[in-house]
């Protein structure tokens, strides 16, 4: 790579890197308001968004770990004044098809196709609930990764460094040797201050508020050019 090193891996993040929610909302699902109105019609629009808003501040304020997904829909019934029955918090997480709530960015397969003809080892490192493995599957990009380091799993979140070294430990290699690509220039800051190179994703180019310390690229194809 241009920073001199042994890079012989890839670290991902995944939502805003690897895959994006259609329509644009990560949390709830998109079919929340779908399937919550078929036991509730009475439900509005406004309802709706105040309750999101709730399940918002309640992701906001568990910092250390991603909680469980029945406790954030209990929290957006309660708002809306929806009883969590067990048939409708099991109808939220019935098995849909990924393809109709969420897609991979179009740079993403080719990318991933191409680091791994290099050699290239790769792993994900995310703030996500347990199931990600095989929502990559589904979107047919799980078969490129040799491990994850799941929030969820792990019980804490980015910019944790155990984050980031469950990765690196996974593969068998050192920070050094591994680079760290992620939406957020903190979270990739944090990885560069642990050891690991990295780069910001800025698909839109590089934002106001960006961190003018912590390497940029506008697509995934960039780092084709930097191993």
């Amino acid at each position: 790579m241009t920073e001199g090193g042994d890079i012989r891996a890839v670290l991902f993040d995944s939502g805003g890197v690897l895959i994006q929610p259609i329509g644009g909302r990560w949390n709830p699902r998109a079919d929340f308001e779908r399937t919550v109105s078929s036991h509730a019609p009475w439900v509005t629009a406004d309802q709706f968004a105040a309750g999101i808003a709730a399940g918002d501040r309640f992701l906001t304020e568990h910092p250390g770990a991603t909680p469980d997904y029945g406790d954030y829909h209990k929290v957006i019934l309660a708002s809306l004044g929806v009883p969590a029955t067990a048939e409708l918090l099991a109808e939220l997480v019935r098995p849909v098809d990924p393809a109709t709530l969420l897609e991979t960015f179009p740079d993403v397969q080719s990318t991933l196709r191409e680091l791994r003809r290099r050699g290239i080892r790769m792993a994900v490192v995310s703030d996500a609930w347990p199931e990600l493995p095989e929502l990559h599957q589904a979107l047919g990009i799980g078969e490129f990764f040799e491990a994850y380091a799941i929030s969820a799993v792990l019980g804490c979140r980015k910019p944790d460094p155990r984050m980031y070294r469950h990765a690196s430990d996974a593969l068998g290699l050192e920070p050094a040797q591994c680079l760290f690509i992620d939406d957020d220039p903190e979270l990739v800051r944090a990885a560069i201050e642990l050891g690991y190179a990295g780069r910001a994703l800025s698909r839109g180019g590089r934002g106001s508020g960006a961190d003018t310390r912590v390497p940029h690229v506008t697509s995934l194809e960039q780092l084709i050019d930097l191993i």
